[in-house]
């Protein structure tokens, strides 16, 4: 079969599928694209030859949009299926990076397909070429290469067939998956070439739900019948496995209470007798108090970040560690006993091992942490304007148990992990792996493909809206129902109490003119996010009043266009204090009172921290 390498790839993207469980998803579910003279004229030209029902197109505004548009869409598929980006060379490509980036760290397919430089070199350099005098072989593109879980560059049509069959292995297996770059020198995509049919034919790609070891489960069990206070921490591995059935089966087999990451929040039902919440340093009391005195940690699909573990300071040192995580690599931090397989698979066969077996009870005070959480959340509450823990308690009363909640940065991901009472596991979708200002608006496009029978609701602060609204236009194009929740804090708030904690005074953190000694401490700029959502197309509701913010709740949640309600918030009514330490370090030496004193207080913080090193 005669095509050009672009329409080869596309013809064989569209024949790629996945299973699990036997239900079978397309693996490329459709491309987002942005084109220029590196792709226009190849995988441009192929997508117009194969049309929308090969493979769907989606018309991108910003490259690194596309690729949280991507990401939001596999997270919703529990990575069981991904979307492919396309752009051209130069400032196309390196666009990508942040969105390669939160992808591989997030453990999420996403498959990346910038134009390049010419394979030939007839002109040298061509238009938005990186010259780099020691290395003719290096182009922009290589910068996409530390983010990526799998790179390769298509010097010539022969390396196609085995390029792809290598991406795909990657995008397909969740123990290796993340960002996979296929570089494609432009005049390559448009080269032709005779491609044998079997590179066309229907293949699946099985995603298998491998058991651990037997021994490493005799040895976990063993050590989890010892515990006087064991305790499972969740992580987003519970929910791409699907795992949350089992969880709460197991959990309720044997009493050990549960503690939630940020991307394992939802694995659990709020209301579960064994769910303690949210742990770390955003987390909740009666999590942290157990993750103190617990004695031995399961931690199900978690890779062990700072945040859940407060930097290192949140278990005791003596604690035991069994990891049963997909990943090998996961799977042996916190010096633990790894447990290497699928979290469904993984706690079946380790509930298997725990029969007959009960975990001592104990009192984890949810009962007085519950209703600290319902005076924060203020449901019924007729103040305004509202404090963002009263705006999160409108949201949590307007969603039903399957709309899915959006949000990614500032100081949103820290109350929503603490107050968000989660009811489905793929509800609360929040990316705290690289906590990336900008992911919320074309995620929630991406989560909306991905599950087109579910509401959608982007928590967008104006920092990150000011940072990529762009992609609202791609909701109101294609008529995709997102609903945005825009709140007005004039400025980047969380990063602005971080400020004052580490003595720097709020600097350059606030959305405001210069006051009288040339910092940003004067008036809040004049700047009208309603006035701009409407603009790009939106229906727009601006409540006034609570019980206005309700109904403008209800109403953007009934109604069929893409929406935006807008609501400034009340910053002098703060949510819940972190109840773990988060390690920033503090300057040393400065001739501010107020760096000084947050250094005395820093290190007072780490000598309590004590050693943190697990060996």
């Amino acid at each position: 079969m005669r095509l050009t390498v672009a329409q080869a790839l596309i013809r064989f993207l569209a024949a790629q599928y996945t299973e699990r469980d036997g239900v079978r998803h397309r693996a490329v579910a459709g491309m987002w694209g942005i084109f220029g003279h590196g792709n226009v004229a190849g995988i441009g030209q192929a997508l117009r030859e194969a049309g929308p029902d090969v493979m769907p197109f989606h018309q991108g505004r910003n490259e690194q949009a596309m690729v949280h548009a991507a990401v939001g869409h596999a997270r919703t598929t529990h990575r069981l299926s991904a979307m492919a980006c396309t752009t051209s060379i130069g400032p196309g490509a390196t666009n990508l990076v942040t969105g390669a980036a939160l992808a591989t760290v997030n453990r999420l397919p996403v498959l990346l397909l910038p134009g390049d430089v010419f394979a030939t070199r007839p002109a040298d350099p061509v238009l938005q070429q990186l010259e780099v005098p020691w290395a003719q072989d290096v182009s922009v593109n290589d910068t996409l290469r530390p983010v990526s879980r799998h790179f390769d560059r298509i010097w010539r049509p022969e390396m196609l067939p085995a390029a792809l069959l290598q991406a795909m292995r990657v995008l397909t297996d969740p123990a290796e998956t993340g960002a996979v770059t296929l570089a494609l020198p432009q005049d390559v995509q448009a080269e032709a070439y005779d491609w044998p049919d079997a590179l066309f034919g229907t293949r699946v790609w099985h995603v298998r739900r491998p058991v651990p070891d037997a021994d490493a489960l005799a040895e976990a069990a063993a050590l989890l019948r010892t515990a006087r206070r064991p305790l499972v921490v969740a992580g987003g591995g519970v929910r791409h496995a699907e795992a949350a059935p089992q969880l709460a089966d197991f959990a309720a087999a044997t009493g050990i209470p549960v503690a939630e990451t940020q991307a394992g929040k939802g694995s659990l039902r709020w209301d579960h007798p064994q769910a303690l919440g949210a742990v770390g340093h955003t987390g909740a009391a009666p999590a942290n108090a157990a993750a103190r005195a617990a004695d031995v940690v399961l931690g199900v699909g978690t890779r062990w970040t700072d945040f859940t573990t407060a930097s290192g300071s949140l278990f005791a040192p003596d604690a035991r560690f069994v990891n049963l995580n997909i990943a090998s690599f996961d799977g042996h931090k916190m010096a633990g006993l790894a447990l290497t397989g699928d979290a469904r698979a993984g706690l079946a066969a380790l509930a298997d091992r725990l029969t007959g077996h009960r975990a001592p009870a104990h009192d984890h005070g949810l009962a007085d942490w519950r209703a600290r959480t319902d005076a924060v959340l203020g449901v019924g509450s007729t103040q305004w304007p509202p404090s963002q823990g009263e705006l999160i308690g409108a949201l949590g009363a307007a969603l039903a148990e399957r709309d899915v909640l959006v949000n990614a940065a500032g100081s949103l991901p820290g109350d929503l992990h603490k107050l968000w009472r989660a009811t489905d596991p793929d509800q609360y979708h929040v990316e705290y792996g690289y906590s990336c200002m900008g992911y919320e608006i074309p995620a929630a496009i991406g989560v909306h493909l991905a599950a087109p029978d579910r509401e959608v609701f982007a928590l967008v602060g104006d920092g990150t809206y000011l940072m990529l609204p762009t992609e609202i236009v791609t909701a109101v194009q294609e008529g995709i129902p997102i609903n945005l929740v825009i709140v007005q804090n004039h400025g980047y708030a969380s990063i602005g109490g971080l400020s004052a904690q580490v003595g720097a005074e709020g600097f350059g953190t606030a959305y405001r003119f210069p006051g009288a000694g040339g910092d940003f401490t004067g008036a809040p700029l004049p700047v009208d996010l309603a006035a701009n959502a409407a603009s790009l197309g939106l229906e727009v509701f601006a409540p006034g009043s609570a019980r206005e913010l309700r109904e403008a709740l209800s109403a953007a949640r009934a109604s069929r266009r893409a929406t935006a309600v807008y609501v400034e918030t009340d910053p002098a009514r703060p949510g819940l204090p972190p109840d773990a330490w988060w390690d920033v370090p503090v300057a040393q030496t400065s001739t501010l009172p107020a760096t000084r004193a947050a250094y005395a207080a820093y290190t007072a913080r780490a000598a309590d921290a004590g050693p943190r090193p697990r060996l």
